[in-house]
């Protein structure tokens, strides 16, 4: 093997890498942009911490311990309620495609629910279930489940008539078929949904902590910011916001895993 041939996969990781770093670049813009701009252009911290002085208040955070006790509880709801809108939300919308009596009565459900501001239903959860986890996982639940439940009705809707024909000329039954064929066809669609209630997830737990908690990330932003610690709260906020990308770069790696199997 020449050294040419040799030197074509090294340039190939050169390049994958230089892509990387180019992908973020705006990223790092963004953060030199903010302490340009908190340091020369206004005047007070309190209108715009620095990014150092962030970065200060996020390691004390760390060292108290506050950070991490408060973002265990939020992690712990966001995932019992993503979880359960995952399961429950991907067979609601494979069985409303797949029986039509069950589209007959659900359908209206959804499309009412759909549109509206998830946000409107914490007091519904907090009267319900009180100010504990029960409310906040409750509400996330609620929040993602539907755009879980259309991906997969829309994704199992689309499944080529010509494999369930196939599939029950050669004797599949029922249940079979919705296992073979009309589950794998739902997949591309329902991760789509996935997708979408993963970014809603933390919207709605940060939302719901904001208002009705006494742990949490939200929790944490609104006592900083009411008690004057701007620099601690921005710190929360790109928290989250980190937290949010990183899960969702995550989750973007696992799609193309699980769905290697199309090309």
């Amino acid at each position: 093997m020449t050294s040419a041939a040799l030197a074509l996969p090294e340039r190939t990781r050169l390049q994958a890498v230089s892509m990387s770093l180019f992908r973020y670049l705006p990223l790092v813009l963004l953060a030199i942009g903010w302490e340009l701009t908190a340091r020369f252009v206004f005047a007070s911290s309190s209108a715009l911490p620095s990014l150092s002085q962030v970065a200060a208040a996020w390691i004390e955070l760390v060292k108290d311990g506050d950070l991490i006790t408060h973002g265990a509880s939020s992690l712990y709801r966001a995932g019992v309620g993503l979880l359960l809108a995952v399961l429950i939300g991907a067979a609601l919308g494979i069985f409303m495609a797949w029986w039509r009596p069950v589209n007959i009565a659900l359908a209206p459900l959804v499309e009412m629910f759909y549109p509206m501001p998830k946000s409107a239903l914490i007091p519904v959860t907090v009267i319900w279930l009180g100010f504990g986890d029960g409310s906040k996982i409750l509400l996330i639940f609620l929040g993602c489940m539907l755009p879980v439940t259309i991906g997969a009705f829309n994704g199992a809707r689309g499944t080529d008539r010509a494999l369930v024909w196939s599939a029950r000329s050669m004797g599949a039954g029922r249940l079979r078929m919705l296992w073979d064929v009309v589950l794998p066809s739902a997949i591309p669609e329902m991760l789509n949904g996935i997708r979408t209630a993963l970014a809603l997830t933390f919207i709605l737990l940060v939302t719901s902590e904001l208002i009705v908690a006494r742990q949490g990330f939200g929790y944490l932003i609104g006592y900083l910011g009411n008690n004057g610690s701007y620099d601690a709260m921005f710190a929360v906020v790109l928290t989250v916001a980190f937290l949010g990308f990183a899960a969702d770069r995550i989750y973007q790696r696992l799609m193309q895993r699980i769905l290697r199997w199309r090309e």
